[in-house]
């Protein structure tokens, strides 16, 4: 019989977190069954990228309860009831409380089925520092998850430290991706993208919300003194922002906003430097593919990305706030070809030793397992 899984998002626009819960839905294929809440109704973009054989539903209002509303035990009674259906629960970042929380209340009196807590980051108001109501909220709550779930470092200290999470309730899982594909790009992949001669094309993808803080990269692009073109893949509220930016840096009419494009082994190829201008990261994704490509990168120091890339790439991630280093680590790599290709190459050659994407399915195929007590979700 398929597993019966119950996915409790804050979100389901495809970002980081929920471009992972696809590949491992896919991966799972025919084995497991799949129901999808949203704390965010309308935020469905991921769902495109399910593969159409996947037994996946999406309950439209009324059919579930909500993530959203006033905490409290008889909110939290209907969730652990809906929940009862289901052989495995997997609920992601704070927007997904609820279901932890209806476990640690109703567990005892109903048959619930196990939980794992999946923790990628925070949102906009939590970048620079946790709220300290959540803060305990989470230690109240997440002993609850038979595991709690981090791609990197910094957010395992930070539930030891913060959330009082024993190191034996945590599991990290670093990210990873399907390497063989990022080889050349698609010719066609980007809408309106033209190379001309001796151009040197910085690119980044990235939702456009603001901490992933996107005029930065295109004042620092500016600054930099570069030539050739910025390109900026993605989909946000922060669009016209990053536009007004352009025009008041006077380099509009060198930056390309082509919108979401769905597979990144197809264009990010195309860059000749990745540039990430986040103001708070944890495990991106985004780099991993653009290290993946063979590319330099340049970044503000968030997360786990000056470990992530090859040693002597770290001398180009700079402080959050050194908006001037930032600008000269781009012209820098700019004017030199021999430097980004050796950084490039560097960088290739790690994700290959660390990011492939069968490990990372193959680890949490694992512990989902491991969780109800059946075999590995996939063979």
């Amino acid at each position: 019989m398929p597993v019966r899984i119950l996915h409790l998002h804050s979100t389901f626009a495809l970002g980081g977190k929920e471009a992972r819960a696809v590949r491992l839905m896919n991966a799972f294929g025919d084995r497991a069954e799949h129901v999808v809440l949203s704390a965010v109704p309308g935020a469905l973009g991921a769902r495109d990228a399910i593969d159409p054989a996947i037994a996946v539903t999406f309950p439209g209002e009324g059919e579930a309860p909500s993530l959203i509303g006033r905490p409290g035990p008889r909110r939290y009674w209907h969730m652990a009831r809906y929940m009862a259906g289901f052989d495995l629960v997997l609920s992601y970042n704070w927007g997904a409380m609820d279901g932890v929380a209806a476990r640690r209340l109703y567990a005892g009196m109903m048959r619930l089925p196990p939980l794992v807590h999946h923790e990628d980051g925070f949102n906009a108001d939590e970048w620079e520092r946790q709220k300290p109501a959540r803060m305990l909220f989470r230690r109240a709550m997440l002993g609850a998850a038979h595991r709690l779930v981090v791609p990197s470092e910094r957010l395992e200290k930070i539930a030891r430290r913060d959330w009082h999470q024993p190191a034996r309730h945590i599991r990290r899982i670093a990210n990873g991706i399907p390497l063989e594909r990022y080889g050349v790009p698609a010719a066609d992949a980007i809408p309106g993208f033209r190379r001309a001669p001796g151009d040197v094309v910085v690119g980044t993808l990235a939702g456009l919300r603001a901490v992933k803080n996107l005029p930065r990269l295109v004042r620092g692009f500016a600054r930099s003194g570069a030539g050739g073109r910025l390109v900026i893949v993605g989909e946000g509220p922060e669009r016209d922002a990053i536009l007004a930016t352009a025009q008041s840096e006077g380099v509009a009419d060198r930056l390309l906003l082509p919108g979401f494009l769905a597979d990144p082994s197809r264009y990010v190829g195309h860059f000749d430097i990745f540039a990430l201008a986040s103001d708070s990261e944890q495990f991106p994704i985004s780099l991993i593919e653009a290290m993946a490509a063979g590319l330099p990168v340049v970044s503000t120091d968030v997360g786990d990305v000056r470990s992530m890339v090859s040693q002597e790439n770290r001398r180009y991630i700079v402080p959050v706030a050194d908006d001037a280093g930032f600008a000269d680590a781009i012209g820098r790599l700019v004017a030199n070809r021999d430097v980004r290709h050796r950084l490039g190459s560097a960088n290739r050659t790690l994700a290959w030793s660390r990011y492939g994407e069968a490990a990372m399915i193959a680890d949490y195929a694992a512990l989902y397992g491991e969780a109800i007590g059946r075999p590995a979700l996939v063979s």
